[in-house]
């Protein structure tokens, strides 16, 4: 049986099949731009991913047919918080505005000191941020009126992507719980957040199951792709709560944590909890099971950033990678960096602060430190963020033994080692490195193969292991509560510059 998983990431799609063992036999990959025609906008078009959806399926399924075998399903991925206004045609109105747009951010401040503010974040799940459609929409409301009222349909790009495929309106639970709309409880749209947003449901696809199954591809779409048309396809989930099924972190006291460009903690637990200091996120990876934690917005971007603007002579590609050659001046510099803190809000931040205008800072920088301490501290303040999601978990009753990598960051010793020292816990690398696509796959399993619980796929095969040293998480320590006291007060008095 060969299971496809499609990942609608923020830069590319990813499609990748997987025999019966979880082995990948066929991949392909598309990326896209993202599109800012003015400040704090992040846009992407809908069309060139559908597109980009048709050629990487298209692309595998050739693969597999060369192969001898046929796609038995095909499951989704998709990147949350991104929202799509159609025209009672049901054509585009807007681009595809993503996860990282802050246009909202006015919106956003009134809305969190409303009264409305924090209930309708423990009924949701969502934090209250302009990545939220429901921000997004009150933005709309009060800058674009006339757009506003003119659009029938709300929908995300994967819900674009399955109309286009399949003339359906429906939103998995996963998706919608990221909106800022959806109530955790009864799993349906929020009244509330609804008027807030000056929407109604039936501007709103219809939620579903992850485990909603699809079937009648449309002809053209079918000859295409080179998929029969009674293929079934699985809606699935969002790319985050996909990421943990992806990698077995699914049981207790396994927590998966990701850093790519950006980065992101996650646990699974058995009900909604949300946080009493409104930290974390709550979404839905089924009906049963429920993700919990939290993301930042400053992961691998901030080694990019002292690459390209502070280090730049050390960006020459004949020097190898630069990367490797940044990280290894790291290897000299104790835990903490002597003294040197780096706060990396350099794109505003999401968890715990939830603060888009907070700003990044270094500091405690003296005449003794050198690039070394400035890279370490660079390093240590990405952890150190997640460390504090890691800590709001803790005060919600997760308790971590070991930690699930995944993301660029894993290619990396040295920060691969710093995570297991500041979390100190063990940090383990699956074997499949595309968590969210091998995520899918077996949410399409479960849907279709009626195994019993999703627990049965949480023993995924791992590769490399690193144990946290004792003497090193020992340093961090004081840091760690240090590294707290900076941030806060970052986020409080940096943000109004």
């Amino acid at each position: 049986m060969i299971y496809t998983g499609i990942d609608i990431g923020t830069t590319s799609t990813k499609t990748t099949a997987y025999d019966a063992s979880g082995s990948a036999v066929a991949q392909s990959e598309k990326d896209y731009p993202l599109l800012t025609p003015e400040t704090d906008y992040a846009e992407q078009d809908p069309e060139t991913i559908f597109q980009a959806v048709m050629q990487t399926l298209t692309d595998v399924s050739q693969q597999v047919v060369q192969q001898g075998n046929t796609i038995a399903a095909v499951s989704f991925s998709a990147a949350m918080h991104s929202l799509i206004g159609l025209d009672a045609n049901n054509e585009c109105l807007t681009r595809s505005i993503i996860w990282a747009d802050r246009r909202a951010k006015w919106q956003t401040q009134n809305l969190k000191e409303s009264s409305a503010g924090s209930t309708l974040y423990h009924r949701t799940g969502t934090p209250i941020h302009p990545m939220s459609p429901l921000t997004k929409l009150m933005w709309f409301k009060e800058e674009q009126p006339e757009l506003f009222y003119k659009t029938k349909k709300w929908i995300s790009i994967k819900e674009y992507i399955f109309y286009r495929l399949f003339g359906e309106f429906v939103v998995d639970y996963s998706i919608a719980s990221a909106t800022g709309m959806f109530n955790l409880k009864n799993l349906e749209w929020d009244e509330e957040a609804l008027q807030i947003a000056g929407i109604d449901s039936g501007q709103l696809s219809q939620p579903v199951p992850t485990t909603y199954v699809v079937k009648g591809l449309h002809k053209d779409n079918a000859t295409q792709l080179q998929i029969a048309a009674d293929t079934p396809f699985i809606i699935g989930a969002n790319d985050g709560v996909l990421a943990n099924l992806g990698v077995g972190a699914i049981r207790k006291g396994v927590v998966a944590c990701t850093v790519g460009t950006s980065g992101a903690v996650r646990a699974v637990v058995d009900h909604p909890i949300t946080d009493p200091n409104e930290r974390t996120f709550c979404y839905a990876l089924t009906d049963e099971l429920w993700v919990i934690g939290g993301p930042t917005n400053n992961g691998g971007i901030v080694l990019q950033w002292l690459r390209d603007n502070i280090f730049y002579d050390m960006k020459k590609p004949d020097d190898g990678d630069p990367y490797e050659a940044m990280t290894a001046l790291t290897t000299s510099v104790p835990p903490g960096a002597e003294g040197l803190l780096f706060v990396p809000s350099l794109a505003g931040e999401r968890s715990p602060s939830w603060n888009p205008d907070t700003k990044g800072v270094f500091y405690g920088l003296t005449l003794n430190h050198t690039r070394a301490h400035m890279i370490k501290s660079a390093m240590e303040g990405v952890m150190l963020q997640l460390y504090t999601v890691v800590d709001a978990l803790q005060k919600m009753g997760v308790e971590p033994k070991e930690f699930r990598a995944t993301g660029g960051f894993t290619h990396s010793p040295e920060w691969l080692q710093m995570a297991a020292d500041i979390f100190d816990a063990p940090i383990k690398i699956p074997a499949n490195p595309q968590s969210a696509c091998y995520g899918a796959t077996l949410l399409a399993k479960h849907a279709l193969e009626d195994q019993g619980s999703i627990h049965e796929y949480d023993d995924i095969a791992m590769g490399e292991a690193i144990d946290p040293d004792n003497e090193r998480t020992h340093a961090y320590a004081p840091v760690k509560k240090r590294f707290m006291e900076v941030s806060r007060i970052s986020s409080d008095q940096l943000s109004v510059y």
